[in-house]
């Protein structure tokens, strides 16, 4: 299942989502974001039959990822981010 968090406005779409089928919950994008977008949850509560832990978009980061992850953002556009990069399962991407 593909998990959207995020928001759009009048200046573009921003949203990661995550694709909590291929997520195992390791954990890896929660430490390479210096930011504190993700948190490990021990149950997904997009999918309450799926077994083990899923990484999402914390509540309070949801409405601010323009904000929170134009740092992380590189300017040639062929850079991944740093969450995107440590994900070995490919389950994270970014909309913008």
């Amino acid at each position: 299942m593909l998990a959207n968090y995020g928001y759009s406005d009048g200046s573009g779409e921003y949203f990661i989502t995550i694709d909590t089928d291929k997520c195992d919950g390791c954990g890896q994008c929660v430490s390479a974001c210096h930011s504190g977008v993700f948190e490990i949850l021990e149950q997904d509560p997009n999918d309450p039959l799926r077994e083990g832990p899923v990484a999402i978009v914390s509540a309070q980061n949801r409405n601010r990822l323009k904000y929170i992850c134009a740092s992380c953002k590189p300017s040639s556009g062929k850079e991944k981010l740093p969450c995107v990069s440590v994900c070995n399962r490919g389950a994270i991407f970014h909309s913008w």
